[in-house]
């Protein structure tokens, strides 16, 4: 419906590279104009990225670089949150990584037509890695414990099971790596809870939203590559470990109820610790059979 202002969050810090591929595709790629895109700069250190930010008004006119202001570790939520309160025009948000690459030209309307629905809270995207493997396909909740992607590593002709790689449908949660939602809903929720700097802070948004009576919608219609954690690197050090594992119990105690009664798009007979679809009998885990 219309042409909403659309307002595309992306947190930067360095790693030009990735951020110049992220903004050229959307600009050469992106069929919908409508839009604005808010660069939050976060404690970059490199020459070179400053000189890139100095370079941005003669290469992409809707591009503005806003700088979050907080020094320390890496906070996703309070980026984001700093950066919607402070800056963001658009009535729609669309959060996105800065490792993000534009496949699907009309990837903004596929999403826009289920984000502009008033019972929808949050829209997520088909992501692939570069090798044309499924990065994100939704969330599933439980999934090895707290939360994990579906599909991982197929590939991206594969029609998934019981077809679920090639249809819209309603999910538990969606990545933040690219998440649509509109500006009435974020504030009603009150943005991510910075309690989940890194990980789990998109799960717990949406959760939120779901309590709210919102439903979360994944289109496979909006595709894009993701270049997973090139920016931040992988959750593998002691310490970035550490932040992780907090972040999964702490997901786990604030969706207590949920997490006990499974999650309602994911069927109760597969099994909560493979990558693909395989009855939970192989596993042998004591919830299978239970409807």
């Amino acid at each position: 419906k219309a042409e909403p202002l659309v307002t595309i969050l992306i947190p930067s810090r360095d790693h030009v590279r990735e951020l110049e591929r992220c903004l050229k595709s959307i600009e050469e790629k992106s069929s919908y104009r409508r839009r604005e895109i808010l660069v939050i700069e976060n404690n970059s250190t490199e020459p070179e990225t400053f000189a890139f930010y100095r370079s941005l008004s003669g290469l992409y006119p809707d591009v503005r670089v806003i700088t979050f202001p907080e020094k320390g570790d890496f906070n996703y939520s309070a980026v984001n949150n700093f950066a919607v309160r402070n800056s963001a025009r658009g009535e729609i948000l669309l959060l996105l990584n800065n490792d993000t690459e534009i496949i699907t030209e009309n990837w903004m309307e596929e999403m826009l037509m289920y984000a502009q629905r008033q019972d929808v809270g949050a829209v997520g995207a088909m992501l692939y890695y570069p090798n044309d493997t499924v990065q994100h396909a939704g969330v599933v909740i439980g999934k090895f414990g707290s939360a994990s992607h579906s599909f991982l590593h197929h590939s991206r002709w594969d029609c998934g099971y019981c077809g679920r790689l090639r249809y819209v449908q309603n999910l538990s949660a969606v990545t933040a790596a690219c998440m649509m939602v509109r500006r009435e809903v974020w504030d009603q929720a009150g943005g991510f809870n910075e309690d989940f700097p890194v990980a789990y802070n998109d799960v717990d948004f949406c959760l939120s939203l779901r309590k709210a009576g919102y439903l979360v919608v994944w289109t496979p219609f909006a595709e894009l590559y993701h270049y997973e954690s090139r920016s931040r690197g992988y959750d593998i050090s002691p310490e970035k470990l550490d932040v992780r594992l907090a972040s999964a119990e702490r997901l786990r105690r604030a969706w207590r109820t949920e997490f006990e009664k499974g999650d309602p798009y994911f069927n109760p007979n597969l099994s909560l610790y493979a990558d693909e679809c395989t009855p939970a009998w192989k596993f042998l885990e004591p919830g299978f059979g239970k409807e």
